[in-house]
């Protein structure tokens, strides 16, 4: 995990971005237009959705993380979501996906959050296993109306 370093994406990264977007659109048999990654990079690029790359010791991007914030009205406080983790399978292992998750803890804390909250597929068994080593499994089940 040494020579990992995470980055905030800039409009310099935009390749590098889409081949892990895909990626991970592809991980979840998700099909994904070019017109759908410009509208997730606009998003990113007016602030709606934060992005950060992990990039390997030789500063090749090999994985990434978006997230935002959201409020929590029960709590009166305000969170983080992090709404998508993807690692290159040829970087699985290498720490990136650990050092992605204790980067947008440490922008949380540093902005006054008082959690990260993600979902994960049940079968996700190797993220599972880390996610089950950095946060606590909640009991809450969601649920989805598609519209």
């Amino acid at each position: 995990m040494d020579d990992i370093t995470i980055v905030a994406v800039t409009e310099g990264d935009r390749s590098a971005w889409n081949e892990l977007h895909a990626g991970f659109a592809s991980y979840y048999g998700v099909e994904q237009t070019d017109e759908m990654r410009d509208r997730v990079w606009g998003w990113i690029k007016d602030g709606r959705l934060e992005c950060r790359l992990a990039l390997d010791g030789a500063g090749r991007a090999i994985g990434l993380t978006h997230f935002r914030e959201y409020i929590r009205p029960l709590f009166a406080a305000r969170g983080g979501f992090l709404d998508d983790l993807f690692v290159a399978p040829e970087a699985r292992g290498s720490g990136a996906a650990t050092t992605l998750i204790r980067a947008v803890a440490d922008i949380g804390r540093e902005r006054g959050w008082n959690s990260i909250r993600w979902i994960t597929r049940d079968n996700n068994y190797r993220a599972r296993t880390l996610y089950d080593r950095v946060a606590s499994r909640t009991d809450w089940i969601t649920y989805d109306i598609t519209l």
